[in-house]
């Protein structure tokens, strides 16, 4: 999973959410973890700069020519 298939699954569930195939209870518990995804990346970025390295994060590395 990278962070293309994250966006890529909240926008199908904001459509599901929208249909009415999805609660608003679980729309609102995919959009807990999606934080908390996204923050433990830019909490990985943030290291990065403060050490001073140049790490690759595999979920932020996308090729969006597929």
């Amino acid at each position: 999973m990278n962070i293309l298939d994250l966006r890529n699954d909240l926008i199908k569930s904001y459509e599901e959410l929208q249909n009415g195939k999805m609660s608003l209870r679980d729309a609102k518990e995919q959009a807990n973890l999606a934080g908390k995804i996204m923050n433990s990346a830019k909490l990985q970025l943030e290291y990065n700069v403060y050490a001073k390295r140049q790490e690759r994060i595999s979920f932020l590395e996308v090729n969006e020519n597929v």
